[in-house]
This record gives structure tokens, C-alpha cells and sequence, in this order.
């Protein structure tokens, strides 16, 4: 079973929903929580498509949702939701959700390799059928690629000191298992350090498993893709964790709601580009104290929402 507490719910989809007679992605399908209060909130004529890689979430979702006939689950990487609704012959919709991040169910599924708490094999896809895993990345990358990923994704600051560490120790046997990362991790961070708070792998986890999904170049392409999809008045809720995420969200919106981009110090705009959005949460939305309390991972969310603006 496929269990799943989802972050922000609530907030997430009254900001979404302005037709309830209309047609919205979930775009990070999980545990369906999303999916589950948007058919709710919408009439019988309403429609919700849900995007995942992972087989499990659609199959859950498929048991769940389908006899409904309003609800379709699609194995997809968000990236690609304009091919997904151009196969259904779908022009616009309007509205559309991210819950970004792995999901609980992945990180409690000890094969997949996404915790540091569990011994498992070094995969963190996403989607079993690709082809790049943590153990490529740690085997196969040289140091100055693995410093790069584990300070830019991760934002380690022992990021050169570890990619090292990485480096030896594969020279010796290669890094097969989450329990042969942690190690080393744990030999490159200074003991002091790793007494400070916070799991010593934790980051680095993070860097490697956003690197083997390519989850900041999806969600750039993505982001784009679903507002040129947005009806008029339709909107676009993302929840991000971590800081990353939350900065290409909020430069996005920004940008598409800025429009021009001709020099300051030109008279009359040459570029001819018009604002797309209109940011409708100036500053994120955040759990309240009862979430807060009743679940860990709402403390690092943050959830941003615009609305697509007249064509």
C-alpha cells in the first residue's frame, strides 16, 4: 500500500481550483492525496490526470481513483506533460500541482536506495527504467564532478573533502551499497561536525539522488511547459523542500511575471515579451502549528502559487 501523508493539502488545492468543471494535472501523483481533494472539489464534469515514475503510486492511484471516470493515472516524468496531454488531445487546462521531493513510501522501501538509513543497493531512480544510478554516479564520476554536484545540489560545504574521500575509496573496491556511501561520508566529515545536528549523509544523499533524476533540469522544463498549457485564470501550485527547489521556482515566477526583458536603459521594448503570471503568494505559504506538530516533513516545505494571466 502506497501511504503517503501529503504536505500542505489543503492550502494546496482551494489555491489551485478556480473551475470546478475543469481539467488538472497532479503533476507528482505520490500517495494521491492531491488527486484524491481535487476530485473531490470538482463536479462529475471535472477531470485530474496524475503523472509518476514510479509504478507503485500509479497502480495505488489506479485502484483508488479510476473507477471514478474522471481520474487518470499516466507513467510520466513531469517533464514530458506536454506529450502526455497532446496524446490525449488535451489543448489547455487549468490548473496544475508539484509536490516535489521523494515521496515516504520510496524512502520506506529499502531497495530503492534513497535512504541513509537503510542498507540497500545505491539506485535512487525515480523511475526503474532509466539507466543512471547513485552507484554510476559514485563510481564513474571524477572529482571535480562529484565537488560540483555535492556542493551545488547538496550544498555540502565538506563537498571537496568527501568527493576525495568517494575517490579513494572506490579505488580500492567500488561503492556498491548505501551502507559503503554512508561510511565514507561519515570518514570525510570531521568528527566534531558530524556531532552539530543532522544526519553526516544527508546532503550528499540529496545531491546524488537530484543528479540521477536530473530533478532541477525537469522541474525548469516542466515549469515552463505547464504555464504555456494554463488556461486564463488557471494556476499553478508547487511545494518545494529545500532551497533549490524553491529558488527556480520563485525566479520563475518572477521572470514569467516581469515579461519584458529588454536593458533598463532602453526607451521602448524591442523583445516583445509580455507577462504570462501573476504571483499570487509574495512570500510562501507555510505549515501551521498543528501540521507542524503532527508531521516532520511539513517544517522545510514551502508552497508558491501564480495564476496564468490573459494570452
Amino acid at each position: 500500500m502506497f501511504i503517503h501523508e501529503t504536505v500542505l493539502l489543503q492550502q494546496t488545492v482551494d489555491a489551485v481550483v478556480t473551475n470546478k468543471d475543469g481539467i488538472y494535472l497532479d503533476c507528482t501523483l505520490g500517495g494521491g492525496g492531491h488527486s484524491a481533494l481535487l476530485l473531490e472539489k470538482l463536479t462529475s464534469e471535472g477531470r485530474v490526470l496524475g503523472l509518476d515514475q514510479d509504478e507503485t503510486a500509479l497502480e495505488n492511484a489506479r485502484n483508488r481513483f479510476e473507477a471514478t471516470g474522471r481520474f487518470e493515472a499516466v507513467r510520466s516524468n513531469f517533464r514530458d506533460l506536454d506529450r502526455v496531454l497532446d496524446d490525449r488531445g488535451i489543448a489547455g487546462i487549468d490548473g496544475a500541482i508539484y509536490d516535489l521531493g521523494v515521496s515516504s513510501p520510496q524512502l520506506d522501501e529499502a531497495d530503492r536506495g534513497f535512504s541513509y538509513h537503510q542498507q540497500a543497493p545505491l539506485d535512487m531512480r525515480m523511475d526503474r527504467r532509466a539507466t543512471l544510478t547513485a552507484a554510476d554516479v559514485v563510481n564513474s564520476y571524477d572529482k571535480d564532478e562529484l565537488t560540483r554536484i555535492i556542493l551545488e545540489y547538496g550544498e555540502e560545504r565538506w563537498a571537496q573533502r568527501i568527493a576525495q574521500f568517494i575517490v579513494d575509496a572506490r579505488e580500492a573496491q567500488p561503492l556498491q551499497t548505501t551502507e559503503d556511501l554512508v561510511t565514507v561520508i561519515k570518514q570525510a566529515i570531521p568528527s566534531g561536525v558530524r556531532r552539530e545536528g543532522g544526519h553526516p549523509a544527508r546532503k550528499t544523499f540529496q545531491a546524488i539522488r537530484i543528479e540521477v533524476n536530473d530533478e532541477l533540469g525537469a522541474l525548469q522544463e516542466s515549469l515552463q511547459k505547464v504555464v504555456d498549457r494554463l488556461t486564463p485564470g488557471g494556476r499553478i501550485a508547487v511545494i518545494t523542500f529545500h532551497s533549490l527547489e524553491d529558488r527556480i521556482v520563485k525566479n520563475f515566477f518572477q521572470v514569467e511575471a516581469k515579461g519584458c526583458v529588454c536593458p533598463p536603459g532602453f526607451p521602448v521594448c524591442v523583445c516583445g515579451k509580455s507577462p504570462k503570471l501573476k504571483i499570487l503568494t509574495r512570500k510562501p505559504i507555510l505549515a501551521d502549528e498543528p501540521e507542524l506538530n503532527r508531521n516532520r516533513r511539513a517544517r522545510s516545505a514551502k508552497l508558491r502559487v501564480a495564476e496564468r494571466i490573459e494570452r
